[in-house]
Parts: structure tokens; sequence; C-alpha cells
């Protein structure tokens, strides 16, 4: 096991990459939690692209490039192991190259051709439960990613009418 669930604290926020000075801020915060919590082993989380804003006018953030440059950064001046969303099957190999961890967003969690470049990689995956999906479904997301060096799930409830998200507690058992 590369990671142990039970000392794990991964940052993931619902903001991009913003830029060096906010990242480093936030590097600084998490050094201080670390130090004070040294059984915790911390993962910084930054989207170096929002692909999946409602509005045109939303944020996006720095793009692969830049965003990749952000977290190395991140990983070479403070120690921490980095993850990152990533939203197409060409950026998987240029993530891995930087990323201890590639992400998969909800909306994207049954993409058999992003799942399947994400394992290829050999690095860990974390893939987030779409609301749309139950938990008895995700074995089949798992299939597609066999040959990644480990697998969390992340649980991102259920939709239950608009803008009503629920988790279900007896979801975690189940995957």
């Amino acid at each position: 096991m590369l990671f142990d669930p039970k000392k794990l604290l991964l940052l993931a926020g619902p903001c991009s990459l913003e830029n060096e000075k906010v990242c480093r801020a936030a590097a600084e915060t998490l050094v201080k939690i670390g130090k004070k919590h040294p059984e915790l082993k911390i993962v910084f989380k930054g989207s170096f692209d929002k692909a999946n804003r409602t509005s045109l006018g939303g944020e996006r953030g720095p793009g692969l490039e830049e965003g990749l440059a952000l977290l190395s950064m991140m990983k070479h001046d403070y120690g921490f192991p980095v993850v990152t969303d990533f939203h197409e099957r060409h950026q998987a190999a240029a993530v891995a190259e930087v990323c201890d961890v590639l992400q998969i967003p909800a909306f994207l969690c049954r993409q058999t051709d992003l799942l399947l470049a994400a394992a290829a990689t050999g690095r860990v995956v974390n893939v987030k439960k779409g609301q749309f999906l139950s938990p008895q479904e995700m074995p089949y997301t798992l299939t597609k990613l066999a040959g990644a060096a480990e697998v969390w799930q992340t649980e991102r409830g259920s939709t239950f009418g608009y803008q009503n998200l629920v988790v279900d507690m007896r979801s975690f058992p189940l995957m």
C-alpha cells in the first residue's frame, strides 16, 4: 500500500491552481499542519483545468503546462506528494510525470479510454464516483483501472432532485 488511508490528508478544494503566491501560501499552512500532526500524510491537490464549470465565464485554471509547473514546485519545494484531475486521455502521461496521484473527475468516472490511460501510467489513481452512479456499479470502473499502482475511490454522493446531493454512508462498505 503506497498510502495508508488512516494517515492521509488529501487537500482537495474546489478551486483551481491560482498562481505561485497562492500555492506557496497554502503550502506553508499545510507544512504547519504537518508539523502539528506528523501522523498525517498530506497530499497537495490542485487543478490545472476545471473543465466542468457550469458557466463559460467560470475560472478554469492556468492550463496543463503552467499547472504542472506549479504542482512540481509543491512537490520539490515542500516535499508534498501531488494530485490533479485530468479530462483527456492524451494528458495522462504528462500528468503522471509530475503527479503521484491522477484523479478522475466524477463526471468522467465511466470513460473507458480515460480510465485505461490513467491505469497505464502505473500511478495511484483516485476515481470520484459520479453522482449518477450507484456504489454497486463501481466495480465496473475499477476493472478498467487494472495496472494502476493503487486505486482510491471518492464517494461524491447521489443526486436527489436538483441541487440536492446526499452522501449515503452505506455506500462506503459497498465500494
